[in-house]
């Protein structure tokens, strides 16, 4: 798990503008390595600001957030690509009707981490725990980040409940909001 400056060392490490946006949504929307590349531009929905997962782990169709400031670098990314997206939101460099490849991925985001200095591994998975502890810290409700995870279960998600560092400091006991002289 990254912490918030640590996701915005990575990110100001990555040169690459389709680079930048594979680590933007990975991070932005909190997908899996294979959900961000098998999106296609359909999937994109700017009208409703969601990002439509199909065939995610298990088969399963779902939503996530779609974020103004990534809604932004994908339209840069878009504007400026010098492979023009044709199916995939981001194609194959040898042929543009094939998604990215998962071990060019994966390899950009770990030199990335290490151009940015960051002392731990990072990885695309990273980005998603991230995402996810940062919702929970912000105060998104268990179940809602469930949902856009793409969740089965309640346990699995409740991981996050153990990674964040202030939680507990932050929740006030009932018992202390009760009135005085009880």
């Amino acid at each position: 798990m990254l912490n918030r400056k640590e996701i915005q060392s990575l990110l100001s490490a990555i040169k690459n503008p389709k680079y930048y946006a594979i680590v933007s949504t990975l991070y932005g929307a909190g997908l899996r390595i294979s959900e961000c590349l098998n999106l296609q531009i359909k999937d994109i929905d700017s009208v409703n600001m969601v990002i439509m997962v199909r065939e995610g782990k298990g088969k399963k169709d779902r939503q996530t957030v779609l974020s103004e400031k990534l809604l932004h670098t994908l339209r840069e990314y878009y504007r400026n690509a010098t492979v023009k997206p044709a199916t995939y939101l981001f194609p194959n460099g040898k042929d543009k009707y094939k998604p990215f490849s998962k071990r060019q991925t994966q390899g950009f985001i770990k030199n990335a981490g290490i151009t940015a200095g960051i002392q731990k591994p990072v990885t695309a998975h990273a980005l998603r725990h991230s995402f996810a502890t940062h919702l929970l810290e912000d105060g998104t409700n268990l179940r809602k980040i469930q949902v856009i995870l793409g969740h089965k279960s309640l346990k699995t998600t409740s991981i996050y409940t153990h990674l964040t560092n202030d939680f507990l400091k932050e929740v006030q006991s009932p018992l202390d909001t009760l009135g005085k002289g009880v």
